[in-house]
C-alpha cells in the first residue's frame, strides 16, 4: 500500500496524555467505524471524502518538520496496515506513536501506543499487552468503573489516564481530581491544545 486516506497532517504540540507538551506531527487517517457519540473529528469518518496521500510525501513532510515524535491517528488508524508508512518514517529515525481504540489488529512498528478504549466497540485482546498508555475519556460518572476495568486488563507498566469529555469537562474535571486522589495510579490527561488554541 502506497497511499493512505488522509484528512489532515500537520506539526503543532502533542496536547493530551503521556507526551503533552511535546513537539508532534500528526497524520491522521480518515475512515472510522467506531463512531464515538461525542467524537470531535467526526469529518474524519468518511474516508471517501478524503484524499489517498503517497506514504513517501507523508515522510517527506515529517522529517522536514523536525518532530520529537509523529502520532498517527485518526479515525480509526489500525482500519489499515500501517506496515510501510512506520517503517518509512522509522528509516528517518523519528519516534512513532499511535493513538488507536484497539479494535482493529496492530500493524507496524511503534515506539509508544497509547490505547483510548471506546465502548461502542471492544479493543481486541492482544491490544492490551501492547499498550504503554490507557487514556480513558470521561463522559460520566460509569466511566470510572469502566476505567477500573479496563485498567486490569493492561501491562503493570502501562500509564493511565482519564481525560473529560470536552463538552463534558466542567463537571467531569473536580470529579476526576477527586479519584486520581483516591487511586494514584492514575493521572489526569486534558487537552492542552483546545486551551492553547492550536490544531
Amino acid at each position: 500500500m502506497s497511499k493512505l486516506p488522509i484528512m489532515e497532517r500537520f506539526h503543532t504540540l502533542q496536547g493530551e496524555g503521556n507526551f503533552t507538551g511535546s513537539s508532534a506531527y500528526f497524520i491522521r487517517l480518515a475512515g472510522c467505524d467506531v463512531g464515538c457519540v461525542w467524537c470531535d473529528v467526526k469529518e474524519s469518518w468518511d474516508k471517501n471524502l478524503h484524499p489517498e496521500v503517497d506514504i513517501s510525501i507523508l515522510v517527506k513532510e515529517a522529517k522536514e518538520s523536525n518532530p520529537s515524535i509523529v502520532v498517527i491517528t485518526g479515525g480509526e488508524p489500525l482500519m489499515y496496515d500501517l506496515s510501510e508508512l512506520t517503517q518509512k518514517i522509522k528509516d528517518e529515525g523519528l519516534q512513532i506513536n499511535i493513538e488507536t481504540s484497539g479494535a482493529h489488529p496492530l500493524t507496524g512498528e511503534f515506539d509508544w501506543i497509547c490505547l483510548s478504549p471506546k465502548k461502542f466497540k471492544n479493543p481486541l485482546p492482544e491490544i492490551y499487552e501492547k499498550a504503554n498508555e490507557l487514556k480513558i475519556i470521561v463522559y460520566n460518572q460509569h466511566d470510572f468503573v469502566w476505567a477500573q476495568e479496563e485498567a486490569s486488563k493492561v501491562g503493570q507498566d502501562c500509564k493511565l489516564f482519564l481525560q473529560p469529555e470536552w463538552s463534558k469537562e466542567a463537571e467531569m474535571i473536580p470529579k476526576i481530581i477527586a479519584f486520581v486522589k483516591e487511586n494514584p495510579k492514575w493521572r489526569i490527561s486534558l487537552q492542552t491544545h483546545k486551551y492553547m488554541n492550536i490544531p
